[in-house]
């Protein structure tokens, strides 16, 4: 299904005519790549914003339409205001149809509910992965991935090699070579700690904590002395009376 976008030139750039296309209900925008050199455009907001709620507009070639020329693109970027709904700005990258494109395509999970692990073993299937990377000619994209929860067992995971991928495209990964897509485990499943176990620090006294030969000088009282320190002088002996007159 085609998906068709119609812009005009922009003639007037800067932040000022930025601010005064948004203020006139247009999204300012750009299209580059092949061996054309960068348009600046504009486009009607609304039709753009309705567009773009389509999962399919962002990983589709695009029609655009700039001044009554098609060409094909695909969606590069975008920009929204930080709290009204409102594009800023979009960017389109030109399509060459003999070159591969690059581009993240949205997973679609099916027949989790036909599951073996989810019937009767009780397992929840947690979708790790909601996109992935994909690398084809403009020719073979697809609009989404299926994954198909099936034949997943309780305790298990489907990674992206078991995938069954669409002809001529292929899966790009960083880091593992196999990540996760989705994995079926069974609530309660984890080892529970039993209450042999032994008590931790914090539940001990901080007396039973100690060393047996500090707890035993910290029980036994200390010599010459009290808590604080040396043991207290005696009164000194009240002074003797002089009987003798002077």
């Amino acid at each position: 299904m085609k998906i068709e976008v119609i812009a005009t030139t922009r003639k007037l750039q800067g932040t000022g005519a930025s601010r005064r296309l948004r203020r006139a209900n247009k999204v300012p925008g750009i299209v580059y790549g092949g061996d054309k050199p960068a348009a600046n455009i504009e486009i009607d907001h609304n039709p753009l914003f309705h567009a773009m709620r389509r999962e399919a507009f962002h990983a589709s070639i695009l029609d655009l339409k700039v001044d009554g020329q098609a060409e094909q693109v695909l969606l590069r970027d975008y920009q929204m205001h930080a709290f009204r709904q409102q594009i800023q700005h979009i960017d389109f990258q030109r399509v060459d149809p003999t070159r591969e494109i690059r581009i993240k395509v949205p997973l679609h999970f099916v027949n989790a509910d036909q599951s073996q692990a989810v019937k009767f073993g009780g397992a929840i299937v947690s979708h790790v992965m909601t996109d992935m990377e994909i690398a084809c000619l403009p020719k073979d994209l697809p609009e989404f991935v299926e994954v198909d929860l099936k034949d997943i067992s309780a305790g298990h995971a489907i990674h992206v090699r078991e995938l069954k991928l669409p002809a001529g495209v292929r899966a790009i990964v960083h880091g593992s070579d196999n990540p996760v897509v989705a994995s079926a485990m069974v609530p309660g499943a984890e080892v529970e700690e039993t209450d042999t176990a032994a008590p931790s620090a914090a539940d001990v006294p901080a007396t039973a904590q100690k060393k047996p030969a500090e707890a035993a000088a910290a029980a036994a009282p200390a010599k010459g002395g009290a808590k604080g320190g040396a043991a207290p002088a005696k009164a000194a002996a009240p002074a003797k009376k002089d009987d003798k007159k002077k």
